[in-house]
Order: C-alpha cells, then structure tokens, then sequence
C-alpha cells in the first residue's frame, strides 16, 4: 500500500501546478521499493487530469510498478502493450507479459485459459473466420455465426458490467455526449486501460471479419438492454465528423431474451440475436455519405435482458485517448 504522505505530497504539488515535483514523489517511494506509488503516478500519467498526460512515461511507471510487484499493473501493462499505448503495438510482448503474470494471479491465469482457446496467429490475429452470410446488399449487412464461443461471450459481459452507465449519443449541435430519450440501455466503454487481452483479441476479429485496420476502431462498447429497453431508428454515422464511422460490428452475447432484433425498416431486415453471432454493416455509401438505408433499430426487449458488444469503425486511425467523438 502506498504511503498516504507520498500521495498527499504528490497531490499538493499538482493542485499548485508542478507536474515534475509530483512525479518525482512518486518515483522516490518507487525507488524505496513501492510499487502502489508507480502505479499510481501510472494512472495520472494515463488520465492527464492532475498533471499532463504522458503515454510512454505511464509505460515506465508501469513496469517499475510491475518489476516491485503490483499485480493490477501487470494487467494494465499487458492491455496498453496490446493496443499499442505509450509505446509499439506488440501482441508478442502482451502474451509473454500475461502468462509471466498467470504464475502468480488467478485473474490473469483465466485470460491466459481463455486466449490459448482461440486459435491465434502471433500478431493475435484469428487464424480461422467463420463464412460470411450476406443478409442485404445496400446497406451492406453481413453475418458470422458462432463467431464468438460462449467463454468469449461471458468475458466480455463480465469486463463491461462494472463500468456499465446509462447511455449516451452525441449532441449534434455541443458534439458532447449525453443522455438521450432514444437510447434507453446502459452501455459501458472498454478503453485501452481496461482492455483485457481476449478484448484485445475481440477487436482484432472485429478488424479481421470487417476488413478494416485496428487502429480505426473506436473502443469497445458494451450494452445491456433490460425488459422495455430500446434503440430507436437511427444511424451510426455522426454529424459533422470529419473521421466518419463507416463500418459498425456487433457480437451477440445472449440470447434467450424476448425481442431485441436489429431492425433494418428501410431494407425490410430484421435480425433475430443469437449468442455468438456478430453483424457487421456500413452505414456510409462509396462516396462517404450517409447511407440513410443503413438506419437501424434496436427493438424493445420484452422479456430477460439483452448484452452485446459493438464497435464502430471509422474511415481512418482513431485516437481513444482524444475524448472529442468527432474527431
């Protein structure tokens, strides 16, 4: 545990605007062997709220952390070396990180268990994909059944659940977001610190299945829809972006619900949810512009509770760290 006097020292000097006699606090108790002090001179690093955001020196913090032995660092560590955060995109490197970490923690021992599972190739990459199941031509609509195991499946949900919040959409005219009649789920995101490697993995199938790169792919989302809960007709596409999300991915991670179909209206498409499957759809035409076709529904769920995982997938490299949607 870290000392109180070190994080109250550290804290002073960052309310008084003193970013390096703040950091150099919690790398002295690093020095004297605490490892909670660099992981938490880590996390503000990676915040950018308390001092200034600092990528690769949260890499640092993190492995001085990990070398002393802080466990959550470990796993923290493992997610920003797979999603390329503060320093190279190494899948290698993650995987070596986390099974050095399944010696000793049970929690990284299960995401160890869950990735030999999965027939990857090195980079992470599924080895295998599922055929792909054209159900619409314009907008494009595609389906991969059993693309995701019911171990996957539950991981996933178990990552979001404690994050979860009620939704939110992006205000067209602030470009903020907030809460919205329209969407009535609870969603939580799944941002480069709280990747687990199988959520790394997720997403590179997403990029495999959708043939889109990674770097383009907004984090996670994870949604949960109880009884009566809903998304009404609307578009993934964003007003004003000028990074425009063009390709959206959903895996199924349930069924056994009543209602809850993604509803096409305009291509007379309705797809029943079946736990394991992932859709994938465009929602802009060639020409970059809203495909008005591609607008879409979350039904009402009218009995049990519905999850799935979505990703949207932009036209270029998008950066999880910038908070601004429209970017």
């Amino acid at each position: 545990m870290m000392h109180a006097d070190t994080f109250a020292s550290a804290l002073r000097f960052a309310k008084n605007g003193q970013p390096e006699p703040a950091i150099a606090a919690f790398e002295k108790a690093g020095q004297l062997g605490d490892a909670s002090a660099m992981a938490e001179l880590a996390t503000w690093l990676l915040r950018g709220d308390l001092i200034p955001r600092d990528l690769s020196r949260a890499r640092i913090a993190l492995r001085r952390a990990v070398e002393i032995g802080h466990v959550d660092a470990a796993l923290l560590e493992v997610a920003l070396t797979a999603n390329g955060t503060g320093g190279p995109c190494n899948w290698h490197s993650a995987l070596g990180l986390l099974e050095t970490a399944a010696k000793t923690d049970p929690v990284a021992r299960q995401h160890i268990e869950i990735i030999h599972a999965m027939n990857l190739g090195s980079d992470g990459y599924p080895r295998r994909l599922p055929p792909a199941e054209v159900l619409s031509q314009s907008p494009y609509v595609v389906r991969f059944r059993g693309a995701v195991t019911p171990a996957e499946c539950l991981h996933i949900a178990g990552v979001g659940h404690p994050l979860l919040e009620p939704c939110v959409v992006v205000d067209p005219v602030t470009h903020r977001p907030i809460a919205h009649p329209i969407r009535t789920s609870f969603s939580a995101t799944i941002g480069p610190a709280q990747e687990t490697l199988p959520v790394a993995a997720l997403n590179r199938r997403f990029a495999a299945l959708t043939q889109t790169p990674l770097q383009n792919g907004e984090p996670l989302q994870i949604l949960k829809y109880a009884t009566g809960q809903e998304y009404k007709l609307h578009s993934d596409a964003l007003p004003g972006a000028t990074n425009q999300r063009t390709v959206t991915a959903i895996a199924y991670l349930n069924d056994g619900f009543g209602g809850g179909e993604t509803d096409f209206p305009l291509a007379n498409l309705r797809i029943i949810p079946r736990a394991g499957d992932i859709i994938a759809f465009t929602s802009t035409g060639v020409d970059g512009a809203l495909d008005l076709l591609s607008r879409h529904a979350g039904l009402p769920v009218t009995g049990g509770i519905k999850w799935i995982a979505t990703r949207w997938i932009r036209q270029a490299e998008f950066n999880a760290w910038i908070s601004n949607m429209n970017q």
